[in-house]
């Protein structure tokens, strides 16, 4: 069978990041895609990918998601996006709020903008459980931005472009998360691993799954959906036991903005949302002019059923909760 990125023109913002190297990485290794756009704007974190990933089908462009006419100029011919592009560090965030609105959300309309502009067929927006019930401002923004991407579909008019949002937990090894600080800290000498609440969990993907379930959805898409994997919760104590079981633990507070547990499906989102076998899905709020709202059967024929009135997915809940040898035989191979 011949895959949907066959001679595709596939674009990743903030294609230099941990999620756009692994999707690339994927891409080149089991389908055969026209051309693949890095757009970012380290040209450090390019060069450094370029040597890398210097296949033919590579392009490599210079460029912030903030400047919407060279986002233009980079969508030209473009199938498929995926917007990952984001400012996302929490703390960075709070003390710096209009840049990170400025690129969450603001960038946001320029990748809608321009993907309507160059007649892109489909978008996805990559999220994150700090979207739902947001207590923090990186959360705000991206609330801001699965909303935005929602409401393209209504705004496309006479263009077939439709727009989805993808909404996972922390991934396992990913630049800037807990495992690779953990295990810094470690090889710098630490006499202690830093756990910010010993009650905290947080949900646990790998890059590989977090890819796998993108790609899965550029298929399951109508747009308006906003897919949530199935993915398993960790307690962090039990994660710094994996990374290292004699370590002494030392409880240093919640840093601001912080939740103690995560959302991905909020209760009071619970009457639009579907249960499939491996994943959920957030249906719009608003009514589609061109459409149907009906969610309970996706593009590949897969059936959903409604969740119960008040259901909530948080990692405090999660039937599926990791042990430690869990955790670890888990983490070595996401870190492969």
């Amino acid at each position: 069978m011949t895959s949907m990125f066959h001679n595709k023109s596939i674009m990743i913002t903030g294609g230099t990041g941990s999620f756009g190297k692994k999707y690339t990485e994927t891409l080149l290794k089991y389908h055969q895609p026209k051309k693949i756009i890095i757009f970012s704007r380290d040209e450090l974190k390019q060069f450094e990918m370029q040597q890398q990933y210097n296949d033919e089908c590579m392009r490599y462009f210079i460029g912030d998601v903030r400047d919407k006419e060279r986002l233009n100029r980079a969508m030209r011919g473009v199938d498929y996006v995926i917007h990952a592009a984001a400012m996302k560090q929490v703390p960075a965030a709070e003390y710096n709020p209009m840049e990170c609105v400025k690129t969450n959300i603001d960038g946001a309309e320029n990748v809608i903008d321009a993907a309507l502009n160059n007649d892109v067929k489909k978008v996805i927006a990559l999220s994150t459980d700090k979207a739902a019930n947001p207590i923090n401002l990186y959360g705000a923004t991206k609330l801001a931005s699965d909303k935005i991407f929602v409401a393209a579909n209504n705004i496309s008019g006479g263009h077939s472009t439709i727009f989805s949002v993808v909404r996972y937990g922390n991934v396992v090894g990913s630049r800037g998360s807990v495992l690779p600080y953990f295990q810094k800290l470690i090889d710098q000498g630490t006499d202690h691993l830093p756990i910010t609440h010993n009650e905290m969990t947080r949900f646990w993907i790998s890059l590989e799954q977090g890819v796998n379930f993108v790609l899965k959805n550029f298929e399951r898409m109508f747009g308006g959906e906003i897919f949530v994997p199935k993915i398993p919760s960790i307690r962090i104590p039990d994660l710094a036991t994996a990374v290292d079981a004699n370590m002494p633990q030392k409880e240093i507070g919640i840093r601001p903005g912080e939740k103690l547990h995560e959302i991905m499906c909020p209760a009071d989102d619970s009457y639009h949302t579907y249960e499939y076998d491996d994943h959920f899905v957030i249906a719009p709020t608003i009514i589609f002019s061109s459409r149907s709202n009906d969610f309970t059967i996706n593009a590949i024929g897969e059936r959903g059923k409604p969740v119960e009135h008040g259901f909530e997915y948080n990692s405090k809940d999660n039937p599926d909760f990791m042990t430690i040898e869990q955790i670890k035989a888990f983490n070595d191979k996401a870190c492969l």
